[in-house]
């Protein structure tokens, strides 16, 4: 009596179709996610008014400077958080 094959070309297949529907799912679900129109709360930017204070720290490469220091440089600000 010959040993079956574990594993077979048939299951090959429909392992394969199941891989393709789950991904064209998650295509789907991701276009139908960014095609949503923002909430109100996306349009809250502050345009004309002076940007907040950077609070907190610390400050590596020099003393903590305010906006007015700032004002008419280009600034890089990172964020980083733990949790």
């Amino acid at each position: 009596m010959a040993m079956k094959r574990p594993w077979t070309w048939a299951a090959l297949g429909t392992w394969a179709a199941l891989g393709t529907w789950m991904a064209a799912a998650g295509l789907v679900s991701a276009l139908a996610f960014l095609a949503m129109p923002p909430g109100p709360e996306a349009f809250t930017a502050r345009v004309g008014q002076p940007a907040p204070e950077i609070t907190g720290g610390p400050w590596i490469n020099s003393e903590p400077l305010s906006m007015e220091k700032l004002r008419g440089r280009v600034v890089a600000v990172e964020f980083w958080t733990f949790g």
